[in-house]
């Protein structure tokens, strides 16, 4: 059974915090994704084995925490973020795959100072506008307007229902229009066949970032789930670099 806590919001976050050495390691997951998944608990095993801190969480309206998913966006996500990474003292290793991806580096920009260094698997920074809005037709732009909301298929289970506040709420979160210094190791992850997130996001990332020390990896014929054994395999490996890079 997880714990939980409450945000200054007033949502209930469900969380997993295993105790070890720091930096703790921090697993930002995706959009509708929740903490049980593969990444975040394969992770946790590799920390246990490693004696390090680890903590997992879902944002609201995921997984295990409070709230109706359809009432969040990304500014109340990243909200969310924060208030369970306020649960560590010390600085903290963060690992953001895709949404979770925008969401660490929110957490980076508002906090430098809490951030030890910085993992992403196929991040999607600022996807609600130059994924979802820009996709979108003119018949869809008009539901948004005038029903609040479109509906889109997923390959992942039920179609997602997207909202005109995840998309309005979310230009305010934008990470690629401003500078972004990331003053610690960055080392990002994407495979070349992600249906999901395009390779050119991730290089905009590399070119867009400021950062002493940041490396962008390639895995030929990786999906988006970024899941099967060669894959988690990085993901450690690239934790074990950054924190070993820490400073």
């Amino acid at each position: 059974m997880p714990d939980y806590l409450k945000t200054p919001e007033g949502r209930r976050i469900a969380y997993h915090l295993h105790d070890g050495t720091g930096p703790a390691v921090v697993f930002l997951g995706g959009f509708k994704s929740d903490m049980g998944g593969t990444k975040a608990v394969f992770l946790e095993d590799w920390a246990k084995q490693s004696g390090r801190a680890f903590l997992r969480f879902d944002y609201s309206g995921h997984g295990e925490s409070s709230e109706d998913f359809t009432a969040g966006c990304i500014g109340d996500w990243f909200e969310d973020a924060c208030a369970a990474i306020g649960l560590l003292a010390g600085r903290v290793v963060l690992v953001g795959s895709s949404m979770g991806g925008w969401i660490s580096l929110l957490v980076a920009r508002a906090m430098p100072e809490k951030v030890a260094g910085l993992v992403t698997i196929a991040a999607a920074p600022d996807f609600t506008e130059d994924s979802m809005w820009a996709g979108f037709s003119d018949a869809q732009k008009a539901d948004l307007a005038d029903k609040g909301q479109v509906v889109l298929p997923s390959e992942y289970g039920e179609p997602y229902i997207i909202t005109r506040r995840l998309i309005e709420e979310g230009r305010k979160r934008l990470v690629l229009r401003d500078p972004l210094p990331l003053p610690f190791p960055v080392r990002s992850l994407q495979g070349t066949a992600d249906a999901d997130v395009d390779m050119a996001v991730a290089l905009r990332l590399l070119d867009h970032a400021e950062s002493p020390d940041m490396r962008l990896t390639l895995v030929d014929g990786a999906d988006h789930r970024f899941s099967d054994e060669t894959c988690l395999q990085l993901i450690t490996t690239s934790v074990e670099e950054v924190l070993a890079r820490a400073t």
